[in-house]
Protein backbone atom coordinates (compact mmCIF):
# COMPACT_ATOMS: atom_id res chain seq x y z
CA UNK A 1 0.00 0.00 0.00
CA UNK A 2 1.60 3.42 -1.07
CA UNK A 3 1.93 6.14 1.18
CA UNK A 4 0.64 9.71 0.48
CA UNK A 5 2.64 11.96 0.39
CA UNK A 6 2.58 14.79 2.66
CA UNK A 7 0.94 17.88 1.28
CA UNK A 8 2.88 20.80 -0.20
CA UNK A 9 2.15 24.41 0.92
CA UNK A 10 4.77 25.48 -1.78
CA UNK A 11 3.11 24.20 -4.56
CA UNK A 12 -0.38 25.92 -3.17
CA UNK A 13 0.86 29.01 -2.64
CA UNK A 14 2.36 29.26 -6.18
CA UNK A 15 -1.04 27.91 -7.29
CA UNK A 16 -2.74 30.36 -5.50
CA UNK A 17 -0.09 32.99 -6.88
CA UNK A 18 -0.60 31.78 -10.34
CA UNK A 19 -4.36 32.38 -9.97
CA UNK A 20 -4.53 35.66 -8.37
CA UNK A 21 -2.30 37.08 -11.27
CA UNK A 22 -4.67 36.07 -13.81
CA UNK A 23 -7.40 37.41 -12.18
CA UNK A 24 -5.10 41.12 -12.04
CA UNK A 25 -4.14 41.04 -15.50
CA UNK A 26 -8.00 40.28 -16.66
CA UNK A 27 -9.51 42.93 -14.37
CA UNK A 28 -9.54 46.10 -15.94
CA UNK A 29 -9.14 48.41 -12.92
CA UNK A 30 -5.91 46.66 -11.80
CA UNK A 31 -4.81 48.06 -15.50
CA UNK A 32 -6.18 51.16 -15.61
CA UNK A 33 -4.22 52.22 -11.77
CA UNK A 34 -1.87 50.31 -12.27
CA UNK A 35 -0.40 51.19 -16.04
CA UNK A 36 -2.97 53.13 -17.86
CA UNK A 37 -2.78 56.40 -15.52
CA UNK A 38 0.43 56.68 -14.28
CA UNK A 39 0.82 56.90 -18.15
CA UNK A 40 -0.88 59.02 -19.59
CA UNK A 41 0.34 61.76 -16.66
CA UNK A 42 3.68 60.97 -18.07
CA UNK A 43 2.87 61.33 -20.94
CA UNK A 44 1.12 64.81 -21.01
CA UNK A 45 3.89 66.01 -18.37
CA UNK A 46 6.76 64.35 -20.87
CA UNK A 47 5.10 66.28 -23.70
CA UNK A 48 5.16 69.58 -21.89
CA UNK A 49 8.70 69.46 -21.51
CA UNK A 50 10.23 71.76 -19.28
CA UNK A 51 7.36 74.56 -18.78
CA UNK A 52 8.16 75.75 -14.96
CA UNK A 53 5.65 77.88 -12.97
CA UNK A 54 8.06 78.40 -9.88
CA UNK A 55 11.73 79.36 -9.51
CA UNK A 56 13.39 78.30 -6.61
CA UNK A 57 15.83 80.72 -4.70
CA UNK A 58 18.14 79.48 -1.62
CA UNK A 59 18.72 82.94 0.26
CA UNK A 60 22.24 82.88 1.76
CA UNK A 61 22.72 83.29 5.34
CA UNK A 62 23.31 86.40 6.27
CA UNK A 63 21.95 88.05 3.22
CA UNK A 64 20.15 91.67 3.22
CA UNK A 65 16.83 91.01 3.54
CA UNK A 66 15.52 94.55 4.59
CA UNK A 67 16.02 95.95 1.38
CA UNK A 68 13.95 97.29 -1.12
CA UNK A 69 15.29 94.03 -3.60
CA UNK A 70 14.33 91.16 -1.30
CA UNK A 71 10.99 92.66 -0.68
CA UNK A 72 10.37 93.30 -4.43
CA UNK A 73 11.66 89.55 -5.09
CA UNK A 74 9.27 87.81 -2.49
CA UNK A 75 6.38 89.50 -3.78
CA UNK A 76 6.69 87.67 -7.11
CA UNK A 77 4.72 85.15 -7.74
CA UNK A 78 7.00 82.75 -9.42
CA UNK A 79 10.02 82.85 -7.28
CA UNK A 80 9.88 81.17 -4.16
CA UNK A 81 12.30 81.99 -1.47
CA UNK A 82 13.95 78.95 0.39
CA UNK A 83 15.68 80.34 3.67
CA UNK A 84 15.77 77.49 5.75
CA UNK A 85 18.03 75.17 4.24
CA UNK A 86 21.97 74.98 5.80
CA UNK A 87 24.60 76.48 3.74
CA UNK A 88 26.03 73.30 2.40
CA UNK A 89 22.50 71.54 1.66
CA UNK A 90 21.94 74.70 -0.26
CA UNK A 91 25.22 74.66 -2.61
CA UNK A 92 24.83 71.01 -3.13
CA UNK A 93 20.79 71.21 -3.49
CA UNK A 94 22.00 73.93 -6.55
CA UNK A 95 24.43 71.87 -7.97
CA UNK A 96 22.20 69.10 -8.30
CA UNK A 97 19.41 71.12 -9.85
CA UNK A 98 16.69 70.78 -6.77
CA UNK A 99 16.83 74.41 -6.43
CA UNK A 100 17.54 76.81 -9.29
CA UNK A 101 19.32 79.64 -7.57
CA UNK A 102 21.53 80.68 -4.76
CA UNK A 103 21.05 84.72 -3.90
CA UNK A 104 23.10 86.68 -1.69
CA UNK A 105 22.30 90.48 -1.20
CA UNK A 106 24.87 92.28 0.68
CA UNK A 107 24.90 96.14 1.63
CA UNK A 108 27.84 98.33 0.48
CA UNK A 109 29.11 102.00 2.53
CA UNK A 110 30.11 103.42 -0.85
CA UNK A 111 27.93 103.28 -3.74
CA UNK A 112 26.37 101.04 -5.01
CA UNK A 113 24.88 100.32 -2.04
CA UNK A 114 24.30 97.09 -2.84
CA UNK A 115 25.39 94.00 -4.36
CA UNK A 116 23.00 91.25 -5.69
CA UNK A 117 25.29 87.94 -5.95
CA UNK A 118 23.37 85.25 -7.83
CA UNK A 119 24.56 81.82 -8.85
CA UNK A 120 23.10 80.43 -10.76
CA UNK A 121 23.02 76.39 -11.87
CA UNK A 122 23.51 74.76 -15.34
CA UNK A 123 21.03 72.05 -14.18
CA UNK A 124 18.03 74.44 -14.32
CA UNK A 125 19.04 76.67 -16.75
CA UNK A 126 15.47 77.69 -17.88
CA UNK A 127 14.46 78.64 -14.78
CA UNK A 128 17.08 80.90 -14.14
CA UNK A 129 16.71 82.97 -16.67
CA UNK A 130 13.15 83.80 -15.56
CA UNK A 131 15.39 84.58 -12.25
CA UNK A 132 17.88 86.97 -14.22
CA UNK A 133 15.08 88.32 -16.18
CA UNK A 134 12.80 89.39 -12.91
CA UNK A 135 16.02 90.91 -11.01
CA UNK A 136 16.90 93.00 -13.84
CA UNK A 137 13.65 94.27 -13.89
CA UNK A 138 13.27 94.95 -10.04
CA UNK A 139 16.73 96.60 -10.14
CA UNK A 140 16.09 98.66 -13.21
CA UNK A 141 12.71 100.15 -11.79
CA UNK A 142 14.73 100.88 -7.89
CA UNK A 143 17.41 102.71 -9.95
CA UNK A 144 14.47 104.65 -12.09
CA UNK A 145 13.12 105.77 -8.45
CA UNK A 146 16.27 106.88 -6.40
CA UNK A 147 18.13 108.54 -8.94
CA UNK A 148 18.00 110.31 -12.35
CA UNK A 149 18.66 107.93 -15.02
CA UNK A 150 21.86 109.52 -16.40
CA UNK A 151 23.57 109.57 -13.02
CA UNK A 152 25.97 106.64 -12.05
CA UNK A 153 26.45 104.61 -10.28
CA UNK A 154 23.78 102.86 -10.07
CA UNK A 155 22.09 101.88 -6.89
CA UNK A 156 22.63 98.66 -7.38
CA UNK A 157 24.87 95.88 -9.04
CA UNK A 158 24.03 92.59 -10.08
CA UNK A 159 26.88 89.79 -10.28
CA UNK A 160 26.25 86.38 -11.48
CA UNK A 161 28.11 83.06 -11.45
CA UNK A 162 27.20 79.72 -12.65
CA UNK A 163 27.57 76.07 -11.36
CA UNK A 164 27.66 72.85 -13.19
CA UNK A 165 25.16 70.67 -12.76
CA UNK A 166 23.17 68.12 -14.92
CA UNK A 167 20.07 69.28 -16.69
CA UNK A 168 17.05 68.14 -14.13
CA UNK A 169 14.41 68.04 -16.92
CA UNK A 170 10.51 67.44 -15.89
CA UNK A 171 10.28 63.91 -16.50
CA UNK A 172 12.92 63.45 -14.25
CA UNK A 173 10.62 64.59 -11.34
CA UNK A 174 7.13 63.41 -12.85
CA UNK A 175 8.10 59.72 -13.36
CA UNK A 176 8.91 58.48 -9.67
CA UNK A 177 5.90 60.26 -8.75
CA UNK A 178 3.89 58.37 -11.01
CA UNK A 179 5.46 55.43 -9.99
CA UNK A 180 4.55 56.29 -6.48
CA UNK A 181 1.15 56.43 -7.40
CA UNK A 182 0.68 53.15 -9.23
CA UNK A 183 2.35 51.24 -6.55
CA UNK A 184 -0.09 52.52 -4.13
CA UNK A 185 -3.01 52.13 -6.19
CA UNK A 186 -1.85 48.62 -6.52
CA UNK A 187 -1.32 48.06 -2.75
CA UNK A 188 -4.04 49.79 -1.63
CA UNK A 189 -7.16 49.30 -3.65
CA UNK A 190 -5.85 45.85 -5.19
CA UNK A 191 -5.52 44.24 -1.92
CA UNK A 192 -8.39 45.55 -0.29
CA UNK A 193 -11.20 44.05 -2.92
CA UNK A 194 -9.48 40.93 -3.53
CA UNK A 195 -9.81 40.40 0.12
CA UNK A 196 -12.87 41.42 1.14
CA UNK A 197 -14.25 39.68 -2.25
CA UNK A 198 -12.74 36.51 -1.05
CA UNK A 199 -14.11 36.89 2.29
CA UNK A 200 -17.76 37.75 1.42
CA UNK A 201 -17.84 34.92 -1.64
CA UNK A 202 -16.90 32.38 1.17
CA UNK A 203 -13.32 31.56 -0.79
CA UNK A 204 -11.52 31.62 2.22
CA UNK A 205 -13.74 29.74 4.64
CA UNK A 206 -13.30 27.08 1.55
CA UNK A 207 -9.64 27.24 1.51
CA UNK A 208 -10.14 26.40 5.52
CA UNK A 209 -11.40 23.28 4.38
CA UNK A 210 -8.58 22.20 2.55
CA UNK A 211 -4.98 21.47 4.19
CA UNK A 212 -4.12 24.91 2.68
CA UNK A 213 -2.35 27.15 5.51
CA UNK A 214 -3.48 30.49 6.24
CA UNK A 215 0.23 32.29 5.31
CA UNK A 216 -0.24 29.95 1.37
CA UNK A 217 -3.14 32.21 0.69
CA UNK A 218 -1.84 35.76 1.68
CA UNK A 219 1.47 35.24 0.51
CA UNK A 220 0.03 33.69 -2.60
CA UNK A 221 -2.35 36.76 -3.32
CA UNK A 222 0.82 38.97 -2.35
CA UNK A 223 3.25 37.46 -4.52
CA UNK A 224 0.66 38.43 -7.57
CA UNK A 225 0.18 42.00 -6.84
CA UNK A 226 3.78 42.24 -6.36
CA UNK A 227 4.49 40.73 -9.60
CA UNK A 228 2.01 42.67 -11.49
CA UNK A 229 3.35 45.94 -9.38
CA UNK A 230 6.56 45.22 -10.80
CA UNK A 231 5.97 44.70 -14.17
CA UNK A 232 3.78 47.87 -14.37
CA UNK A 233 6.82 49.79 -12.62
CA UNK A 234 9.59 48.06 -15.69
CA UNK A 235 6.70 49.31 -18.32
CA UNK A 236 6.69 52.82 -16.50
CA UNK A 237 10.62 53.12 -16.25
CA UNK A 238 11.55 51.60 -19.54
CA UNK A 239 9.13 53.99 -21.50
CA UNK A 240 10.04 57.47 -19.14
CA UNK A 241 13.65 56.62 -20.27
CA UNK A 242 13.47 55.69 -23.80
CA UNK A 243 10.69 57.82 -24.77
CA UNK A 244 11.00 60.75 -22.65
CA UNK A 245 14.54 60.94 -21.75
CA UNK A 246 14.54 59.75 -17.78
CA UNK A 247 17.36 59.82 -16.40
CA UNK A 248 19.06 56.72 -15.22
CA UNK A 249 22.47 57.88 -14.05
CA UNK A 250 24.12 54.77 -13.22
CA UNK A 251 21.93 52.42 -15.92
CA UNK A 252 20.97 49.22 -15.08
CA UNK A 253 22.48 49.27 -11.41
CA UNK A 254 20.14 52.28 -11.14
CA UNK A 255 16.98 50.60 -12.75
CA UNK A 256 17.47 47.78 -10.37
CA UNK A 257 17.62 49.91 -7.78
CA UNK A 258 14.40 51.63 -8.73
CA UNK A 259 12.65 48.04 -8.80
CA UNK A 260 14.07 47.15 -5.38
CA UNK A 261 12.30 50.49 -3.87
CA UNK A 262 9.37 49.74 -5.84
CA UNK A 263 9.82 46.15 -4.36
CA UNK A 264 9.43 47.66 -0.69
CA UNK A 265 7.16 50.34 -1.31
CA UNK A 266 4.37 48.24 -2.61
CA UNK A 267 4.58 45.59 0.22
CA UNK A 268 4.39 48.51 2.33
CA UNK A 269 1.31 49.68 0.88
CA UNK A 270 -0.18 46.37 0.66
CA UNK A 271 -0.43 47.03 4.43
CA UNK A 272 -2.70 49.60 4.29
CA UNK A 273 -4.83 47.47 1.86
CA UNK A 274 -5.17 44.76 4.54
CA UNK A 275 -6.37 47.44 7.01
CA UNK A 276 -9.44 48.71 4.02
CA UNK A 277 -10.22 45.09 3.71
CA UNK A 278 -10.97 44.70 7.48
CA UNK A 279 -12.90 48.08 8.23
CA UNK A 280 -14.86 47.68 4.58
CA UNK A 281 -18.17 45.94 5.06
CA UNK A 282 -18.90 45.05 1.27
CA UNK A 283 -17.16 46.37 -1.85
CA UNK A 284 -19.08 49.56 -2.37
CA UNK A 285 -17.46 50.91 0.91
CA UNK A 286 -13.70 50.07 -0.26
CA UNK A 287 -13.29 53.37 -2.27
CA UNK A 288 -14.49 55.65 0.43
CA UNK A 289 -12.13 54.55 2.57
CA UNK A 290 -9.31 53.40 -0.02
CA UNK A 291 -9.42 57.45 -1.31
CA UNK A 292 -9.13 58.58 2.15
CA UNK A 293 -5.74 56.81 2.57
CA UNK A 294 -4.39 57.18 -0.74
CA UNK A 295 -5.85 61.11 -2.21
CA UNK A 296 -4.06 62.88 0.27
CA UNK A 297 -1.18 61.09 -0.74
CA UNK A 298 -1.42 61.49 -3.99
CA UNK A 299 -2.01 65.40 -3.99
CA UNK A 300 0.87 65.79 -0.86
CA UNK A 301 3.85 63.31 -1.42
CA UNK A 302 4.93 65.47 -4.35
CA UNK A 303 3.78 63.02 -6.90
CA UNK A 304 3.04 66.40 -9.05
CA UNK A 305 4.60 69.00 -7.71
CA UNK A 306 7.27 69.94 -5.33
CA UNK A 307 6.29 69.87 -2.01
CA UNK A 308 7.63 73.62 -1.18
CA UNK A 309 4.89 74.70 -3.31
CA UNK A 310 2.45 73.78 -0.54
CA UNK A 311 1.97 76.57 2.42
CA UNK A 312 4.69 76.20 5.27
CA UNK A 313 1.75 74.95 7.54
CA UNK A 314 1.50 72.17 6.02
CA UNK A 315 4.73 71.11 4.35
CA UNK A 316 5.21 69.09 7.69
CA UNK A 317 2.66 67.10 7.02
CA UNK A 318 3.17 66.11 3.41
CA UNK A 319 7.04 65.19 4.66
CA UNK A 320 5.93 62.00 6.61
CA UNK A 321 3.79 60.92 4.47
CA UNK A 322 4.75 57.11 3.69
CA UNK A 323 4.63 58.25 -0.31
CA UNK A 324 6.95 61.08 0.54
CA UNK A 325 9.29 58.93 1.19
CA UNK A 326 9.52 56.98 -1.30
CA UNK A 327 9.43 59.52 -3.93
CA UNK A 328 12.30 61.38 -2.49
CA UNK A 329 14.04 57.68 -2.55
CA UNK A 330 12.92 57.35 -6.05
CA UNK A 331 14.29 60.38 -6.96
CA UNK A 332 17.73 60.46 -5.54
CA UNK A 333 18.36 56.83 -7.01
CA UNK A 334 16.91 58.20 -10.17
CA UNK A 335 18.79 61.88 -10.78
CA UNK A 336 21.98 61.46 -8.32
CA UNK A 337 22.78 57.74 -8.71
CA UNK A 338 22.44 57.22 -4.92
CA UNK A 339 22.08 53.59 -3.79
CA UNK A 340 19.75 52.18 -1.39
CA UNK A 341 22.21 52.82 1.63
CA UNK A 342 21.95 56.55 0.41
CA UNK A 343 18.69 56.66 0.94
CA UNK A 344 18.64 54.53 4.55
CA UNK A 345 16.98 57.45 6.49
CA UNK A 346 13.81 57.05 3.84
CA UNK A 347 14.15 53.55 4.09
CA UNK A 348 13.91 53.14 7.65
CA UNK A 349 10.76 55.77 7.84
CA UNK A 350 9.12 53.59 5.07
CA UNK A 351 10.12 50.65 7.42
CA UNK A 352 8.27 52.32 10.35
CA UNK A 353 5.15 53.23 9.05
CA UNK A 354 5.37 49.03 7.54
CA UNK A 355 5.41 48.13 11.05
CA UNK A 356 2.41 50.36 12.23
CA UNK A 357 0.67 49.71 9.62
CA UNK A 358 0.66 46.34 9.49
CA UNK A 359 0.11 45.88 13.33
CA UNK A 360 -3.40 47.60 12.59
CA UNK A 361 -3.94 45.04 10.12
CA UNK A 362 -3.26 42.01 12.16
CA UNK A 363 -5.99 43.60 14.53
CA UNK A 364 -8.50 44.42 12.15
CA UNK A 365 -7.79 42.18 9.49
CA UNK A 366 -10.82 39.48 9.38
CA UNK A 367 -10.82 36.44 7.45
CA UNK A 368 -14.55 35.38 7.73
Amino acid sequence: MSQEKPYNNLKATLAIAKASFRSIVRSPSSVVFTLLFPLIFILVFGFIGGNTVSVDVGVAKGSDTQNPIYQALSKVSVVNLITDQPEADMKTNLAKGHIDAIINIQKNTTPPYLTVNVQYTQASQEKGSILQSVLQKILYRIDLATKPSNAPPPVAVLKEATVSGRAYKTIDFILPGQLGFSLLSTGVFGTAFVFLSLRLTLVIKRFFATPVKRYSIVIGEAMARITFALIGATFIILIGHFAFGFTLINGVVTFINMLLLSFIGVVIFMGFGFVVSGIAKNESSVPPIANLITLPQFLLSGTFFTISAFPLWLQPICKVLPLTFLNDAMRKVAFEGANLWDVHMQLLYLLLWGIGIYALAVKLFKWE
